[in-house]
């Protein structure tokens, strides 16, 4: 069944507006007509992400990871789930309330991507999922500049035939070392509304830090003209459910880049947290958090210290497999 989405304006390529105070219809999640491809390669089914939560990803670009990855029974059995919230932005480091507005990562937020990607660099992934927001985007590239996979990350673009066309890729060799790059809407941020823009501390002054604190940490109270975590939740987690779960139930290893909420929201659905206990779930920018998915369920293993924490790789056989690949072509 396909997801439904009530009141949230923002189309299919990402854009974020503030919401009028007109109520939207629920509507099914869809792609425009034309069909999907990874650079060349037709895809799975129709035109509609309903209709096959994997159709977006060709057989072939899939294919290209197994040989570094575990058997196919180990994958069947197991794979990794990787989340990362965020480097520092600029107006992180503002105190600004950023919410959808898309704004770059400062200095220390790159050195912050990078640091994760040297914690998680023996930890397998054959796809990448990220919000369309540029400081998602780009704390995705540049943590993936630190694995040792070697493999280039590469954004698909199927917004239009025109896209599909000219971004592709007709090289096969090309392809097989790169990893595809899904970028959603769904993903960004919670929509801070009439607060996007505004210093925490100005706001907290005027309106009082009792309602702010009530607007930022809440479940089910939105700030004016803004969305609440709740109504974040629904569409992060309906998102995951029907088009990251499954990639990792085909044992695909699983990076998102995302956002402190929606990234709150995801944790609530895998941890299975009550809406009281996520309102104290803190996710520090930059720091990678690691989940073992296996018959399942999902295993939180915390945040990966670095290459040399030996405890990460004794989770499970595959990554232990995975890790010993890469030592023995070191030697």
């Amino acid at each position: 069944m396909a997801a439904t989405f009530l009141n949230h304006p923002w189309g299919l390529q990402g854009s974020c507006c503030i919401p009028s105070s007109r109520k939207f219809a629920s509507s099914s999640l869809r792609f425009p007509s034309s069909s999907l491809s990874w650079h060349g390669h037709k895809v799975r089914g129709s035109s509609s992400f309903s209709d096959d939560p994997a159709a977006f990803i060709s057989d072939a670009i899939i294919s290209s990871h197994r040989h570094e990855s575990p058997s196919e029974s180990e994958r069947e059995s197991e794979s990794t789930l990787i989340l990362i919230r965020h480097g520092e932005s600029l107006w992180n480091e503002k105190n600004l309330f950023t919410g959808c507005c898309d704004v770059p990562l400062t200095r220390k937020g790159v050195e912050e991507a990078i640091e994760a990607g040297k914690r998680i660099s023996y930890i397998p992934i054959d796809i990448i999922f990220t919000s369309v927001l540029i400081r998602a985007k780009m704390t995705a590239m540049l943590s993936m500049t630190q694995h040792h996979q070697k493999k280039v990350p590469i954004i698909i673009h199927n917004e239009s035939e025109q896209a599909t066309a000219w971004t592709r890729i007709y090289s096969e060799k090309t392809t097989k070392q790169s990893i595809p790059v899904i970028t959603a809407w769904q993903l960004n941020e919670r929509m801070y509304g009439e607060l996007q823009g505004l210093n925490k501390q100005e706001t907290a002054e005027r309106y009082g830090k009792e309602k702010v604190h009530e607007w930022r940490r809440s479940f089910d109270i939105p700030p004016p003209k803004g969305e609440s975590l709740e109504m974040c939740s629904e569409r992060a987690v309906a998102y995951f459910k029907d088009f990251i779960e499954p990639q990792l139930k085909s044992g695909r290893h699983v990076m998102v880049a995302a956002h402190g909420n929606s990234l709150r929201s995801i944790i609530m659905y895998l941890e299975k947290l009550t809406s009281q206990e996520v309102m104290n779930l803190e996710l520090s920018t930059g720091v990678p958090l690691l989940y073992i998915y296996k018959e399942g369920k999902f295993i939180s293993r915390g945040s990966p210290v670095g290459t040399t924490e030996v405890g990460v790789y004794a989770y499970t056989q595959g990554l232990a497999d995975y890790r010993q690949q890469f030592d023995e072509m070191s030697h």
